[in-house]
């Protein structure tokens, strides 16, 4: 009996100690070992130096260089119209004709006026030399040739109008051939043969399917003139800048006396459309858009510039040469200002801020904080912090070189 209870409490005894080592065991296991960090997959690019344009891109408005509205200048009906809708018109090249019958009579009429005022005037010179022959003889007044002194004055003025009136008469049938003044571009007419002009404007007598559709020619009887012609070659885009731009300008042209080089490009595809200069800066800000306005010369020798076309403007100021830059990707702000991840050794990237001196479409221009060489963060900012672990995951190509 003794023995059995024995060995049953050293059965116990060892199964206690069993449970107490296992919960010892448990209850003593060392700590894991916290994991690394896990890094943070980003976008980087390499800080260089380059050149750099710097630039203005408004929006412009292409206009003619000269915009002329051809008129009559004296009133009649319009025998023909002698130039080809939208075709090249050269300067002097005769567009219209007005009936001249009214004129050359009225030239006519001058010419024998004129005529008979002469006759009058050679007939009082003639009497004027007898009676001043007949004076130095003491066989006439005095008074008598004083008087026949003032009739030859008076004859005289008589004819001076006359000749006037002879003139005048030959420019009004001059002007009943009517010319183009510039040389450009024909636009739609706006009256037909058979329609009164008249310096005024034009008035169709008949519809006039050209004048019905043109706002300018107010209506089938309204005012219009006879055609408009635009100079096309050179052709002007306007523009405005803010007045913030004016001293900028100013300094790089050095008053305006060096021209600014521009180029056009188009709204769809920004295809280059014509190269030119900035050839006016207007002389006032407008104060109610605090704006000032500048009108550049193309050639426009391809003709992709037309009067009414919206283009896109690429004002080029000056070259920066050699400066640092980054992607505009790369530029972050804080609230202490501008700032850029560095990547530095064991890819941890630390937080540098960074004095901007230009920004250029998306280019950065440094003035100072970052070096040529040094690798910054463009993509992937939002969960770092300094001292965090990066993965490179690529390579940005950095914007290309002005």
């Amino acid at each position: 009996m003794t023995t059995p209870r024995r060995q049953r409490w050293i059965l116990a005894a060892l199964g206690a100690s069993a449970v107490a080592l296992i919960a010892w065991a448990i209850l003593h296991k060392p700590p894991a070992k916290p994991a690394p960090p896990r890094a943070a997959p980003v976008a980087v690019a390499r800080v260089t130096t380059r050149d750099v344009d710097e630039t203005l891109e408004p929006l412009g408005a292409a206009q003619a260089w000269r915009s002329d509205t051809i008129l009559a200048q004296v009133s009649g009906k319009l025998l023909s119209v002698d130039f080809t809708e939208g075709a090249d018109v050269r300067a002097g090249q005769v567009l219209a004709r007005v009936d001249p019958a009214p004129y050359q009579a009225a030239l006519m009429q001058a010419q024998g006026a004129l005529q008979r005022d002469q006759a009058l005037l050679a007939e009082a010179r003639l009497d004027l030399a007898r009676y001043q022959k007949l004076q130095k003889e003491d066989s006439i007044a005095g008074q008598q040739v004083d008087t026949q002194v003032a009739l030859v004055r008076q004859d005289e003025g008589i004819v001076l109008a006359d000749q006037g009136a002879v003139a005048a008469a030959r420019v009004n049938l001059g002007w009943c051939r009517v010319t183009s003044p510039i040389s450009g571009r024909a636009g739609v007419r706006l009256v037909d043969p058979g329609n009164l002009v008249s310096a005024a404007g034009s008035l169709a007598s008949t519809p006039s399917t050209a004048a019905a559709t043109t706002s300018a020619a107010g209506g089938s009887t309204g005012a219009a003139g006879i055609v408009v012609i635009n100079q096309i070659q050179p052709i002007a885009v306007t523009f405005t800048l803010p007045e913030g731009e004016f001293q900028r300008l100013s300094q790089t042209s050095a008053g305006f006396a060096r021209p600014l080089a521009v180029q056009a490009l188009s709204q769809e595809n920004g295809q280059l459309l014509d190269s030119g200069e900035v050839d006016i800066v207007d002389n006032r800000v407008d104060p109610t858009t605090g704006s000032f306005e500048l009108k550049a010369r193309f050639p426009n020798a391809a003709r992709r510039l037309w009067p009414g076309q919206f283009v896109n403007v690429l004002l080029h100021l000056e070259t920066l040469r050699n400066v640092i830059t980054i992607p505009l990707a790369a530029e972050n702000q804080g609230p202490k200002g501008p700032f850029a991840f560095v990547v530095g050794p064991g890819s941890k990237v630390s937080v540098r801020p960074i004095v901007v001196d230009h920004v250029q479409g998306d280019i950065v221009v440094i003035k100072s904080g970052l070096q040529a060489g040094e690798v910054v963060v463009v993509d992937g900012q939002a969960t770092l912090k300094a001292g965090s672990l990066v993965r490179i995951e690529t390579t940005a190509a950095g914007p290309a070189a002005s």
